[in-house]
């Protein structure tokens, strides 16, 4: 490998000599290749058409047969042939075809054909180095087999694999009809504090900093909520944001600790509201993404069509288990029960509320395939949530599963003041008692909801558990463009990084 380096490094002096960079400060193609592609679809096999075009991207492929020369030449929207002759380029041609390599980016201008076998190529009348590349491309039809380099050396990914772009296209269109939708509904996107000196808005423990100018501790955020709600105070009925979340967790195939969420809080409206809200909008997303509502998970249909099954924890939990948590009347009684069934039954949960949440987790979340809400949640495990209106002991909340996976959650916000204070004190105690992902009490919050705030409906999704559903793929790894990673050990002298 470092005998291939040190001979393109040559390549790239002898390019320098001829006057050819080797990186050069600028080119302007005349076309895309896809647009070349759709555009000449009728030019007939073995015949030229003479259109002046300039297209640039990476060399893929090279084949040099005598005076006779093709390149696989790649763009954003895919490959076009280059079709490269001695006759036409005169002693270019002998600096083309021994000084361009594979991965190598390169500018070309000239003029269409279709070969006798139907390809379509630019006949090359002109080129140019844009930029010499000094490691190879991995193998094109090996690839990038290691799943961890993939991840790592995303730009090689991204190079060879076509599947990549097209995950981080969806991705992109996604939010981009996530924002549009919203917009067009009166809601307006407002950016929220990163650095936060109390964590709130979820259970998780938070990643900490410190901010050397005011020797202040600070967290970086673990959701957007509390904020965001201080802004329906301060009088924006609509408001949200779709931003980075920090939490300081493990890492699997459904979670990242940096990862992308939207949070949506609409005044005068509930937990029903939003129900009919995120039905809508997901909907609408996955029509603009895939062009159905209809899709294909790991070879499994789901059909997000609206409206969605609505169904509550308690009646979910019965039916898997057998067990009416709602007739229990201690923690000690349902965890014998569970344990009857075969259940787990965690110390930290702490009452029935609790366990009812454990034996959910256990026997159902990995069920709900199809879209379905989870409504109506133990208070304990939802302390920004208001109490529902007419079950004692519940709050008006519900969970978004998909796949078996949690992909939204949303409340009847919580706006008395003093409630909330009785419920941060709780989590409180729990943070004392061991529980690292409790959260605090956040008297400016508690403060702004004292201010008044009006009756409301809060929202979040998971943005990069709804890409991974939109785009098929299994791991959330493989729709963050840079997944956080173990360090890789290395051993040996590093060579320097390509200019």
């Amino acid at each position: 490998m470092s005998e291939l380096r040190e001979t393109r490094l040559e390549k790239g002096k002898a390019l320098a000599e001829l006057g050819q960079g080797p990186y050069a400060l600028r080119f302007e193609p005349s076309h895309r290749t896809a647009e070349l592609q759709t555009a000449h679809a009728d030019l007939p096999n073995g015949e030229e058409r003479d259109v002046a075009v300039a297209v640039a991207g990476r060399v893929m492929t090279r084949r040099v047969m005598g005076k006779l020369a093709f390149f696989t030449l790649a763009d954003e929207t895919g490959p076009i042939q280059l079709f490269i002759e001695k006759a036409t380029l005169g002693d270019a041609f002998g600096h083309l075809t021994s000084l361009v390599d594979a991965g190598d980016l390169i500018g070309v201008s000239g003029s269409l054909r279709r070969t006798d076998r139907g390809e379509l190529s630019v006949k090359v009348k002109n080129w140019q180095m844009l930029s010499k590349s000094l490691q190879p491309l991995p193998d094109k039809w090996h690839g990038l087999a290691d799943v961890e380099k993939r991840y790592r050396q995303r730009y090689l990914d991204l190079i060879v694999s076509p599947d990549t772009r097209e995950t981080f296209r969806r991705r992109a269109v996604a939010v981009s009809a996530i924002r549009r939708w919203l917009d067009e509904r009166g809601f307006l996107e407002i950016e929220t504090p990163v650095l936060q000196s109390v964590p709130g808005g979820a259970d998780a423990r938070p990643f900490e900093t410190h901010h050397n100018a005011l020797d202040l501790p600070l967290t970086l955020r673990i959701a957007t909520e509390l904020h965001l709600k201080r802004l329906v105070v301060g009088g924006f009925e609509r408001v949200y944001e779709l931003g980075r979340i920090f939490r300081n967790e493990g890492i699997s195939t459904r979670h990242n600790p940096e990862f992308t969420s939207i949070e949506v809080y609409q005044a005068y409206a509930d937990y029903n509201d939003m129900m009919d809200l995120t039905e809508q909008l997901i909907a609408h997303v996955c029509q603009q993404v895939c062009g159905t509502t209809r899709i294909t998970y790991q070879g499994t249909e789901i059909d997000l069509t609206p409206s969605w099954r609505r169904a509550t924890m308690h009646e979910l939990v019965l039916d898997a288990t057998g067990l009416d948590f709602s007739s229990f009347s201690s923690r000690a009684e349902a965890a014998e029960a569970m344990q009857a069934q075969g259940l787990a039954v965690p110390e930290l949960a702490d009452s029935v509320g609790r366990l009812l949440v454990e034996a959910f987790d256990q026997k159902v979340e990995s069920t709900l395939i199809q879209p379905t809400f989870v409504i109506d949640y133990p208070v304990e495990n939802s302390p920004l949530a208001r109490a529902h209106r007419s079950k004692p002991g519940l709050v008006e909340r519900f969970e978004l599963f998909i796949v078996g996976r949690e992909t939204a959650n949303a409340f009847s916000e919580l706006i008395d003041p003093v409630d909330q204070r009785q419920r941060l004190e709780s989590q409180m105690a729990r943070k004392a008692a061991g529980d690292d992902e409790a959260q605090e009490v956040d008297e400016d919050f508690i403060h702004a909801l004292e201010v008044g705030m009006p009756p409301t409906g809060g929202l979040g999704i998971g943005i990069d558990r709804l890409v991974m559903l939109l785009t098929d793929s299994p791991s959330i790894r493989d729709v963050i463009a840079f997944p956080l990673l173990r360090p890789e050990a290395r051993s040996g002298a590093v060579p320097p990084a390509m200019g």
